[in-house]
């Protein structure tokens, strides 16, 4: 199964200070680990919501664009895993072994066809197919 593991923002992330060398060099050895053991898909850091934006949708469908930072760090992300796990605990024993002091992660796993019944028809799952196909080309994968 493929999970999202999300890296929670801390104050200091958001204030955009950077790790320091021993935790980007204890980061390495545990993403070189995860790499190792066939678990990693993919993963990076995201830069503080003060470069990011928001867009909200009303409900006849217009948007409106809210520029960070944003100023609820529980609820922000600074950084993500893409991992490829036999199951959630598999996930979890993994996400305990991560050299963070004082954060927090979460895992969340990708929705999968099944889980949206039959209004994912086959037509749909056919054309999501292509697209995933075509984005895979394009990364060069």
């Amino acid at each position: 199964m493929r999970v999202m593991v999300i890296v929670k923002a801390t104050e200091a992330s958001e204030r955009g200070e950077m790790p320091s060398t021993g935790m980007l060099e204890a980061m390495g050895a545990y993403n070189e680990e995860l790499v190792k053991a066939g678990i990693m898909l993919d993963g990076d850091g995201l830069r503080p919501s003060s470069h990011g934006a928001r867009v909200r949708f009303d409900e006849q469908g217009g948007a409106t664009v809210v520029d960070g930072p944003f100023t609820e760090t529980k609820e922000l992300v600074s950084g993500y895993w893409v991992w490829e796990v036999s199951s959630k605990e598999e996930a979890v024993e993994w996400a305990r072994k991560a050299p963070f002091r004082g954060g927090e992660l979460e895992i969340r796993p990708f929705s999968v066809p099944e889980d949206f019944g039959d209004a994912f028809t086959p037509e749909l799952q056919e054309k999501e197919d292509r697209l995933r196909e075509a984005t895979a080309q394009q990364r060069g994968a």
